[in-house]
């Protein structure tokens, strides 16, 4: 006689090996999810959050007599004609300008006009939701449409910044601007580097590991054509100048004991 149980653990049975069967759904994996808002392009990701911290990280111009500030993924203001809009850099450089405010604070965003200079370069990390405004595709808005105009209107015409980079890190491939006149003009790279006299500094290419991704980066360098070192190679170089010096030290120390001289540590 076939129980109650009997019948219901037949049907759990079959309805697991039915669902077994079944093809299982694909699910959409980060690069159909990514970070952008499609209201709000632009937002950043763990890239945006580590190519400017190495920029950060290696930008050290020497010798340079003036005072800089170095801001990423921070709202600048531009016009004092529409004082509430802004653009936000990946990241830029302000020649002039000291590291905090006039006031001895942290800046909460960067009002030109409340501030001794202007940027001196903006570097913007391409992303599908701004690319074609990044690269000045897109058109400013006419006058009578009253919106605020592009990134590459605001940084070519109204801001007049000297050098404008963009980083396209799917192509692996980075563009220069520099303004010339009334217009950015193109500069023609050699070898993924590009050389800036006014900070004594040079911009490029470097493939290795940062934050434990390996891959093409932009960073500096200086005019001995070495990458500027970063915190932690910084302290890996001291590190190892430390261990050599113990070795020296302990291979000397064994040098005269073995002359029967015991030094007086």
């Amino acid at each position: 006689m076939i129980t109650y149980q009997a019948l219901e653990r037949s049907c759990y049975e079959i309805s697991n090996t039915v669902v077994s069967r079944a093809p299982k759904k694909r699910l959409p994996t980060m690069y159909e999810l990514p970070s952008e808002d499609p209201e709000e392009p632009g937002l950043p990701d763990d890239f945006h959050h580590h190519q400017p911290e190495l920029l950060r990280e290696t930008f050290r111009p020497y010798p340079i007599e003036e005072q800089f500030y170095v801001a990423s993924d921070l709202n600048l203001y531009y016009d004092e004609s529409h004082p509430q809009w802004y653009k936000r850099p990946d990241w830029f450089v302000v020649l002039g300008a000291p590291p905090l405010h006039k006031n001895h604070d942290l800046r909460y965003s960067y009002v030109v006009w409340d501030e001794p200079a202007k940027p001196f370069m903006v570097v913007e990390l391409l992303s599908e939701g701004t690319e074609k405004e990044d690269l000045g595709i897109i058109s400013s808005p006419k006058e009578e449409d009253l919106g605020p105009p592009t990134k590459w209107q605001v940084y070519e015409k109204i801001l007049r910044v000297p050098y404008y980079v963009v980083f396209d890190r799917d192509l692996n491939k980075f563009h220069a601007f520099q303004l010339g006149g009334r217009r950015y003009r193109k500069i023609e790279l050699k070898e993924e580097r590009l050389w800036f006299l006014e900070i004594n500094l040079g911009l490029g290419f470097w493939n290795g590991p940062y934050q434990e991704v390996e891959r093409k980066w932009l960073r500096w360098y200086g005019s001995d054509g070495k990458w500027i070192p970063t915190n932690a190679e910084k302290a890996e170089q001291e590190k190892r100048r430390a261990d050599h010096e113990k070795q020296r030290a302990e291979q000397l120390l064994a040098q005269l004991r073995a002359l029967g001289v015991e030094p007086n540590v």
